[in-house]
């Protein structure tokens, strides 16, 4: 029996089969213990195996040895996965507001590269310029040079020189308005806006709202979640800006006071004006300023007075909510609610009231040849504006029906057409609502970000109107220069804001305030009035336009070669670029950047 053992023990066979199990536990031990040392060496850049399991064979019986018979250790655990790297925030925000709303005074400036302009105005031919008039001579344009920086936040016919608030336009500008020190692009919108007032029905009937003394427009950023459109006016604050501010977070505002001239907007242009300790005597000097909101307050509309006299009992308020009362009651407004600090009138809907009023009662009616749409550079007057007997701005469609149907007051514009009125109206919807379309998808204007937008040529208000059925998130003040038709009651009968202009004149709002300014037709209309020339227009542009924002020009061949080089001037980026109706058309689009 010992002789066969041995004499089995000693065959090759069980030789290999002896060494190939050792050999095999060997690594079995080597790499589990270096496993156990490096698991993320092996582990970490390797696909986890498919492990395919198959039947092995039997192996032979062997003698019974120590070193085989303990069982192998157990295979560590694996160890935990490392904790995650912690969040890094990368919003940061930036401008002039914090998370709470208030105005903040440390700004965080990200590294600007001053010579990347420069840069690329070389490359993209820009510098000093040649341009070509008609007459085929040549003439320099040359780089204009930056303002002194007092002039950062200038408003140029209203700079309250001398405490004085009337218009009074200084000698045109011959420079580019530069930023503040540190100034950072704006919030973007909705995040700009707050809410401060309490839930209130609007949106169909009252669509449009002004709200004097506005503050930082809280009242009209509120209105605007209910389809209304509140131009916030105040008198430019050398001291906190606030209109500034309002426009920084997307809300329409415009720079206005009440002195002696009319406001720059139509009579029967809002259908609520509201007045919250706006700091106007209405009753002093025969109630002119009270007769001034009559005029813009649409028939049947609302005036919403929110102040101390309202609700307080000292003798001098009491004296100032009397005499405002009784000039409320002879102007025929119908008082419709009081309740704590706030009083509501109403305007009434025709002339009947005035008519009826006894012998002698002030203010008397205006007389019938005032045009109580003709504001600019006219002077207040102590009368009541006549409702117009056919009760044209009374009856308005609600919103949003009276964006597209053409209103009553679109007969009492001055114009060449009469018949076909209605049909140019709707004419020029079409017109730019193709154009438009072509924009959003050709130029990608949704992916800008646009907000404050101005259309320096406004006609009907088709631009603005196309901008809202494509759900551009903006709004637009639609102006209409004095060169032409006054068409903007058409516009407030549309639901839509706007303003009368002269564009030789500087525009009364601050610096950098719209993402895009359109101008249609605007320059080849201005050349034929020979009143100034279209650097004093294209400077003010820029001095409204914010870094960062877009100009887009359409107008006729003639111009364009002077536009393109003034444009380039400014510093700029502009190309020139066909209309829809193709190479042989006498109208191009001039696109232009203004870099930051």
């Amino acid at each position: 029996m010992t002789t066969s053992f041995n004499d089995a023990v000693r065959t090759p066979t069980f030789i290999k089969i002896t060494a190939f199990a050792l050999l095999s536990l060997s690594l079995f031990f080597l790499f589990n213990r270096f496993s156990s040392s490096n698991p993320s060496l092996i582990f970490s850049s390797l696909p986890p195996p498919i492990t395919k399991m198959t039947p092995s064979p039997p192996l032979p019986q062997t003698p019974p040895s120590s070193s085989l018979s303990d069982p192998p250790p157990p295979p560590p655990s694996p160890s935990p996965p490392p904790p995650p790297p912690p969040r890094v925030d990368m919003m940061i925000r930036m401008g002039i507001v914090d998370e709470t709303g208030a105005m903040s005074l440390d700004f965080e400036v990200g590294e600007i590269d001053e010579g990347f302009a420069e840069e690329f105005e070389n490359l993209s031919g820009g510098g000093e310029k040649e341009k070509k008039e008609e007459s085929g001579g040549w003439v320099k344009v040359d780089k204009y040079k930056v303002c002194e920086q007092s002039r950062s936040n200038s408003v140029p016919c209203l700079d309250n020189a001398d405490e004085k608030y009337e218009r009074h336009c200084p000698k045109a500008l011959d420079c580019v308005v530069p930023r503040p020190e540190g100034y950072q692009v704006r919030i973007p919108w909705p995040q700009s806006r707050d809410q401060m007032v309490p839930d209130i029905a609007f949106g169909q009937k009252t669509r449009v709202a002004l709200d004097i003394g506005s503050g930082i427009a809280d009242f009209g950023a509120f209105l605007m979640q209910r389809n209304v459109t509140t131009l916030s006016i105040a008198p430019k604050d050398v001291y906190e800006n606030q209109i500034q501010f309002a426009l920084e977070r997307g809300v329409p505002a415009m720079v206005a006071a009440f002195a002696t001239r009319r406001l720059l907007y139509p009579s029967q242009a809002f259908d609520l004006i509201h007045c919250s300790e706006c700091g106007v005597n209405w009753a002093n000097n025969d109630g002119i300023l009270l007769l001034e909101a009559n005029r813009m307050l649409r028939a049947g509309g609302y005036f919403v007075w929110a102040a101390e006299p309202v609700y307080k009992r000292e003798e001098n308020l009491r004296e100032q909510w009397r005499g405002m009362e009784n000039l409320a009651t002879r102007i025929c407004w119908e008082l419709v609610k009081k309740e704590g600090y706030i009083a509501v009138w109403r305007k009434p809907l025709n002339n009947s009231c005035y008519l009826n009023r006894a012998d002698g009662v002030q203010p008397p009616l205006c007389n019938s040849d005032d045009d109580p749409d003709k504001v600019w550079y006219v002077n207040l007057r102590t009368c009541i504006t006549r409702l117009p007997e056919n009760g044209y701005g009374a009856n308005v469609t609600t919103w949003p029906a009276r964006l597209h149907y053409p209103p009553d007051r679109l007969q009492s514009i001055e114009m060449d057409a009469y018949i076909s009125r209605k049909e140019i109206f709707k004419a020029e919807s079409k017109y730019w609502n193709d154009i438009i379309s072509g924009y959003v998808g050709a130029f990608h204007w949704k992916d800008f970000k646009l907000r404050n937008v101005l259309d320096m040529r406004a006609g009907y208000g088709g631009f603005a109107a196309a901008l809202h059925d494509l759900e551009i998130n903006g709004w637009v003040m639609n102006v209409v220069p004095v060169s032409g038709p006054n068409t903007l009651p058409v516009i407030y009968d549309r639901g839509l804001i706007g303003v009368r202009h002269d564009w030789c004149e500087p525009f009364d709002t601050y610096p950098r305030t719209y993402d895009l300014i359109h101008a249609n037709g605007l320059f080849s209309v201005e050349k034929k009035r020979h009143k100034c020339d279209f650097s004093t227009i294209m400077l003010e542009m820029d001095r409204m336009l914010r870094p960062d924002g877009r100009v887009y020009i359409r107008d006729t061949v003639s111009v364009m070669n002077e536009v393109k080089e003034i444009a380039s001037a400014l510093g700029w980026v502009a190309a020139l670029r066909e209309t829809g109706e193709g190479p042989h058309s006498s109208w191009r689009i001039l696109i232009c950047d203004k870099r930051m």
